[in-house]
């Protein structure tokens, strides 16, 4: 039978198993300028298709699946300890003019977002995702 290590602060923070880190570790932080690129080409890859640049009932799906991608996408950008939060909006191009707005209560130091754009001739698509660093 393996022997019992006795618990202490030292055992713990050598094991790796507590942290308390309450920032990112500077190259693992939230980047607005990675994250766009990421956001960007999963909306080159969603609207290359010319069926897919229209508004039809096709388009809540369609945003859905934007998000997903892009969340996805964040994950795999490794950033250690944040709460990723996507938002994808998709309109109709009909000569109007739409302005959106959105506040957070968060840590200016850690937490962050990137927002990105696409316009056609028939469709508007914003996608914005913010980085909340998880203390």
């Amino acid at each position: 039978m393996a022997e019992e290590q006795e618990w202490t602060a030292e055992t713990a923070l050598s094991s790796g198993n507590f942290t308390f880190q309450t920032r990112p570790n500077h190259a693992k932080k939230f980047r607005a300028s990675d994250v766009r690129e990421a956001m960007q080409a999963v909306l080159n890859d969603k609207f290359r298709d010319p069926n897919a640049c229209t508004y039809n009932e096709n388009t809540p799906l369609l945003v859905r699946s934007i998000a997903d991608d892009i969340k996805t996408k964040l994950k795999d950008l490794d950033y250690d300890r944040y709460k990723f939060v996507v938002q994808v909006f998709i309109g109709e191009m009909r000569g109007q003019q739409v302005k959106m707005a959105m506040r957070c209560f968060w840590d200016p130091q850690t937490d962050n977002f990137a927002k990105v754009d696409l316009m056609n001739d028939q469709i508007y698509c914003v996608a914005v995702a913010f980085g909340l660093y998880l203390y």
